[in-house]
């Protein structure tokens, strides 16, 4: 696993370890299986706080990239896309949500649409 770290970037660190990571996952670089060093491990290697690693570790965990197998450490998921699957799950319950507020499918997507804009 190659992870480079811009401590120039606007990104936090957490993120871009995060976000190259599951670009490795997306590009088959990083194989279901693979194990991931521990959180101590790639902290010192990239020269960054433990808990900075840790926060991407469970973040993704959350995305069902990574998963923790206990003392045996982390590894990346046997899943599709985690990211993909994530969204997924997102838009489902944003449409039930404004579907619940009595809003109309236009208005969703404007709503989705001008968030995108100010994103």
């Amino acid at each position: 696993m190659r992870i480079v770290i811009d401590p120039d970037s606007p990104t936090a660190p957490f993120e871009q370890l995060k976000r190259q990571v599951l670009d490795q996952v997306r590009s088959g670089k990083l194989i279901a299986g693979t194990k991931l060093p521990t959180v101590r491990a790639l902290a010192e290697e990239l020269g960054l706080a433990a808990n900075t690693v840790a926060k991407s570790y469970r973040e993704l965990e959350t995305l069902g990239a990574i998963e923790t197998r206990g003392r045996l450490g982390s590894f990346v998921a046997a899943v599709g896309d985690a990211s993909m699957t994530a969204a997924e799950r997102a838009a489902t319950d944003y449409v039930a949500v404004v579907r619940g507020l009595g809003l109309d499918d236009e208005v969703a997507r404007a709503l989705v649409e001008a968030a995108i804009r100010g994103a």
